[in-house]
């Protein structure tokens, strides 16, 4: 299956669009400000101040991290999606300007990194491991092609092709390169991007170089770390070369390890390969390390990463709620994962945890007024606890207005940007629904164009009307999903009930279409009580509540303090409310609970076993993702029995 192409989709319902207009007009100059350290209090980026250095226009040191090039790249990115649906010739005057940047500081070679350009330009390509000079590239090819796309403008695309060259005459099995891969993948997504562009059979080979060298013996970063005489803490600890995916080969990893973003962004990158290649080896590794992360080590809410240490996957079930990690770039890249196996394999398993990422893993990662952004998304908070304990102090109860590791919020925003991408595939004889909101797009399906539209109040309502609009007539499927979170629901077909074969969690129409034809979808959408596995320690006896795709929370500004004392109660009829003017427009849901009755704060720390006494609570859920936006205080996702 083919996704659509950007131009090709609208997207005009109330919570994505709103979403994007967000990006649009809030977000992209808030980050352009930061790129350029023009925020007040927030942490300086030198982000642009390092390519003017690099380009020998002003002097100084280079500031940030070796990988903040990669900040740029991104946000060029999401620039380039939004110029693609709301054309602005501000905006994509900056972007040009920017680009003549960048051009002026690449090397006559190829070459592209200010952080090696401005402080160490005889180590270059001296350690992959983590120099994350590839993921850089990776991160400036993306952008480049994204431009292109957006613009038809190639000054970037050919200086990425340039640096892709330059990487090429480096890397490679042949005699005399280096046999190397990144530390922190993503030129292997970018690569096979790139190739779409361009057709150049070296780009494709390139990547596949990177999947099939990475963790083959002898190992390349062991041999690296010799030659450089230096240490990795995570190889001294219990990671080891896991950490970088880098243990063993692809194709015999069993299990979702290390470091979380560089893992899913090395399966997307594995599955782009695949798909390119036909290798089914490499889709049998996509699928078991897919069921590894979506099966045994993702949060409820779609967040990957349970260990600070490492930022990583730890082991089966170990899911804890207020140490998790959790970072909103290893739910972006869950997204990505998840779309690529849709794209594998059309299983609603894909788009279920696609859609849970994105409504609540992601979207957690950013204010309501886009201006402050989330790093790390617990399921749990005590704001004391970030403050004294440092087991938390990662955790912060509050968005941040930048970071010095700023991965997160323009990674977020080329996500947004790009939204329309993740929504439908199509192999021309198949029209595939994979999440659900209001808007336009167009197809080429049985020989014949066919533009539809979606009307819907999606998440809050579970109510879906599409229309077909067509010249003449064409006899092709449609497919909609039907989320794991349905228990029931009812299709139509221009009004009357209708018969479709469900398969893999897609309902298939198949008939001869005819312009004007609609198809009223109706998914159930009551408030749900769900468990964790019994092997999930950390909530055992714990019940977690959503309402379609949204997973809820519990905060202390409705609920009041120590929250670890409300009770969901045996009745749980949740009451569903919409309130338009509450944090950007939500369903609240309200529920009869219990509240533990405190004992006298100078009772002894322990007691023999006594009766717990209880009174009746008002209990009020909001989404997760509008957490911490109304100030300061305790949240918990998860709530005792």
């Amino acid at each position: 299956m083919s996704k659509f192409e950007l131009k090709d989709v609208r997207v005009t319902d109330g919570f994505f669009s709103d979403y994007a207009e967000l990006v649009r007009t809030e977000v992209i100059p808030y980050q352009w400000e930061a790129l350029n350290d023009r925020i007040p209090g927030a942490e300086k980026s030198g982000c642009i101040h390092n390519f003017r250095i690099a380009a020998g226009e002003e002097e100084g040191e280079f500031v940030g991290m070796v990988f903040q090039d990669s900040d740029l790249g991104k946000w060029l990115e999401a620039v380039a999606y939004s110029l693609t649906t709301h054309p602005d010739k501000k905006l994509e005057a900056v972007a040009d300007d920017v680009i003549d940047l960048m051009a002026r500081a690449q090397r006559p070679d190829g070459y592209m990194d200010t952080y090696f350009i401005i402080k160490e330009p005889h180590n270059r390509w001296k350690c992959l491991r983590d120099c994350h000079e590839l993921y850089c590239a990776g991160h400036m090819i993306e952008a480049a092609v994204a431009y292109y796309q957006a613009t038809g403008k190639r000054k970037l695309l050919d200086a990425v092709i340039r640096l892709v060259a330059h990487i090429n005459s480096v890397l490679g099995a042949e005699e005399g390169k280096l046999h190397g891969y990144p530390g922190h993948p993503i030129i292997e997504m970018a690569l096979m991007r790139l190739y779409e562009v361009t057709g150049d059979p070296m780009h494709k080979a390139l990547a596949a170089y990177f999947i099939n060298e990475r963790g083959q013996s002898p190992l390349f970063f062991k041999e690296e770390m010799a030659r450089n005489n230096n240490r990795c803490g995570w190889m001294d600890g219990p990671l080891g070369l896991s950490y970088y995916q880098a243990d063993k080969p692809l194709r015999e990893q069993k299990d979702a390890a290390g470091h979380a973003v560089r893992a899913l962004y090395l399966y997307s990158g594995l599955a782009d390969v695949e798909r390119e290649t036909g290798d089914e080896s490499l889709a049998a590794a996509c699928h078991t390390l897919w069921q590894s992360v979506a099966r045994r080590r993702m949060y409820i809410t779609g967040a990957v990463g349970s260990s600070r240490y490492g930022e990583a996957f730890s082991y089966d079930y170990d899911l804890p709620n207020d140490t998790v990690y959790g970072e909103t770039c290893a739910a972006i890249a869950l997204v990505f994962f998840a779309r690529r196996m849709l794209q594998m394999e059309t299983r609603g398993e894909y788009a279920d945890v696609m859609e849970r990422a994105l409504y609540n893993g992601v979207i957690s990662g950013m204010q309501l007024d886009g201006k402050k952004f989330f790093y790390v998304n617990p399921l749990e908070v005590v704001p004391e606890a970030c403050v004294k304990d440092r087991q938390h102090e990662h955790v912060k109860p509050e968005r941040q207005k930048w970071f010095g590791c700023a991965c997160c919020p323009p990674n977020l925003v080329r996500l947004l940007t790009s939204l329309q991408d993740y929504l439908y595939s199509s192999d021309g004889e198949t029209l595939c629904v994979h999440l659900y909101a209001a808007g336009r797009a167009s197809a080429r399906l049985a020989g014949q164009d066919v533009a539809f539209s979606v009307e819907t109040r999606y998440p809050w309502d579970g109510d879906i009307a599409m229309k077909l609009a067509m010249q003449g007539e064409a006899e092709f499927r449609v497919a909609l999903r039907v989320p794991g979170w349905c228990g029931a629901y009812m299709l139509e077909v221009n009004g009357a009930p209708c018969a479709a074969e469900v398969k893999d969690g897609y309902a298939y129409l198949a008939r001869r279409w005819r312009d004007g034809d609609t198809i009223p979808l109706r998914l159930e959408m009551p408030a749900v009580c769900y468990r964790a596995n019994q092997l999930v320690r950390k909530d055992a006896d714990k019940l977690a509540v959503m309402r379609g795709p949204i997973v809820y929370c519990l905060e202390e500004c409705d609920n009041g303090k120590n929250l670890h004392l409300l009770h969901l109660g045996a009745k749980r009829n949740f009451e569903a409310e919409y309130e338009a003017e509450e944090l950007g427009g939500i369903v609240r849901l309200n529920c009869e609970g219990e509240r533990e009755i405190l004992d006298a704060q100078d009772e002894p720390l322990y007691t023999a076993e006594r009766e717990v006494k209880k009174e009746p609570a008002a209990l009020r859920f909001i989404p997760y993702y509008a957490w911490a936006n109304r100030g300061v205080g305790e949240m918990t996702v998860w709530v005792r029995e």
